[in-house]
């Protein structure tokens, strides 16, 4: 919302509360950031995606542009990831490396690893903001308040954080960054504290917007000329706990906007993806054949362990009804392995059952000891060499899948979503059920950037990661 004389108030949701969003605001100069260079870094997950590019697209508003490679930026975003430790650790690597790339600029650092870690982040050398999962929807706000006063007073960092039970705002976010893509924020936080988890301490209790603020957002990425949008958050499937409404509902109408050909979704709980909703998805007009869904383990045992939601007859009830509506569809699983408490015949029973089910790909990757988790109590402890024959066994048969549902479109006739290409890789695109496409150079065209086109797919690529296609 823009105020006269080149000021800004800057827009965000107090969700729960019914009082003016720009009561704590203040006026902005915007002159300040005009011409200045940003450069943006995000770890993470699509909602991080979604959150970082919609960053960008305010900032360019205000006359920020962003630094091509080789050129020193006045403001680097880092926007940071804390499902791992490993994650932890290249958000740290990432925040050195872009201090050291940009001498004199400005460092913010935001989201989970931010909130979780706020005193050790502001105190790595360089840093000047340290902004929480709250003080994030102001970024702009802090930016004018404290860029040219930490100038001033050699760089102190500042950290801004709230206890997770404090944490009430709602940043939205629609954007595309430099993708064709757009990506829909629906949803942010989490109720349910399972035991290995610090998402929930990060990212704060589960809230949403209004159907209505959803449903213009989409039809704004639509006017931009947006032509598929996936929807982000943090357990979307909950969406609705601050508005009284429900995800079906969102995705109906959702699937009313014109000018948008394609929804996907990029992650749903087994017990929060209802069989009403499979059975909408399957005849919607623009909700893919594509779903993720995490299953974390396939024994009951280490479910209860790690206070999930459901247990392993759920899941394949699930996979077996989306397959029963929607045989050509894409099905994602997330699986952690080495949890405490995963004995060797706990690993078994996981492995069995996603072998015995059509699902497609697996994103397999090796339990981190969080500090705070309850999960810290369990006394059974796998060994780091023991994770690791682990991920490889589900790794190996999650490619066996993925080659298997690749192979079974070979030879077909499909349309594809193409991307524009970056620097020195091939033109690719997606199918309805979310297999990745190629063009070969000869046939790859500027114009084909956010065009769906219908093609024949053909054989592998070298490096058998996508089908190679011609053009019809």
């Amino acid at each position: 919302m823009w105020g006269r004389c080149g000021f800004l108030k800057e827009k965000y949701y107090l969700c729960g509360r019914k009082q003016n969003p720009f009561s704590s605001i203040r006026m902005i100069d915007t002159s300040i950031f005009q011409g200045k260079k940003a450069v943006y870094y995000t770890l993470g997950c699509k909602l991080n995606f979604s959150e970082t590019s919609t960053f960008g697209k305010m900032l360019q508003e205000l006359g920020v542009v962003t630094a091509q490679k080789g050129e020193r930026a006045d403001i680097c975003l880092i926007n940071t990831c804390s499902v791992t430790e490993v994650a932890d650790h290249k958000c740290r690597q990432a925040i050195h490396r872009l201090v050291r790339q940009n001498p004199g600029a400005f460092v913010v650092v935001t989201g989970c690893y931010a909130q979780l870690e706020a005193d050790a982040v502001s105190k790595i050398d360089g840093v000047g903001l340290v902004l929480g999962s709250d003080e994030k929807a102001r970024l702009v706000q802090y930016l004018s308040d404290y860029w040219l006063q930490d100038v001033a007073s050699e760089r102190e960092a500042k950290a801004f954080t709230q206890k997770t039970k404090d944490i009430r705002s709602f940043a939205p976010s629609c954007s595309r960054g430099n993708r064709t893509r757009y990506f829909l924020k629906v949803q942010d936080g989490c109720d349910y504290f399972c035991t290995y988890c610090t998402i929930p301490y990060a990212r704060g209790f589960s809230r949403n917007p209004t159907i209505a603020s959803l449903v213009a957002q989409a039809e704004e990425a639509a006017r931009e000329g947006g032509k598929e949008i996936v929807l982000t958050g943090v357990n979307i499937g909950d969406f609705g706990k601050t508005t009284g409404e429900n995800f079906l509902d969102l995705v109906k109408k959702l699937d009313g906007v014109q000018g948008v050909c394609r929804y996907r979704i990029s992650s749903l709980e087994p017990d929060l993806l209802s069989d009403d909703l499979i059975a909408y998805c399957a005849m919607s007009r623009a909700f893919m054949p594509h779903f993720h869904i995490p299953l974390q383990s396939g024994s009951d045992t280490v479910l209860r362990l790690m206070h999930r939601h459901y247990d392993r007859q759920l899941f394949a009830d699930k996979i077996r009804r989306i397959k029963e509506l929607m045989p050509d569809a894409f099905i994602g699983v997330d699986v952690m392995v080495g949890c405490r408490g995963e004995t060797p015949e706990c690993f078994e029973e996981t492995f069995g059952l996603l072998e015995s089910l059509d699902v497609t790909q697996l994103h397999v990757f090796p339990y981190s000891e969080r500090p705070g988790t309850s999960a810290l109590s369990i006394p059974y402890v796998v060994s780091d060499s023991d994770k690791k024959l682990r991920s490889r066994r589900l790794i190996t048969l999650s490619d066996a899948k993925t080659h298997d549902f690749y192979v079974r479109y070979a030879g077909q006739e499909s349309e594809v979503l193409f991307e524009k290409a970056t620097r020195g890789r091939a033109m690719h695109g997606f199918t309805r059920n979310y297999i990745r496409v190629e063009l070969t150079p000869q046939q790859s065209k500027p114009e084909y950037d956010n065009q769906i086109l219908r093609v024949r797919l053909e054989g592998f690529n070298r490096d058998k990661t996508a089908l190679m296609a011609t053009v019809l």
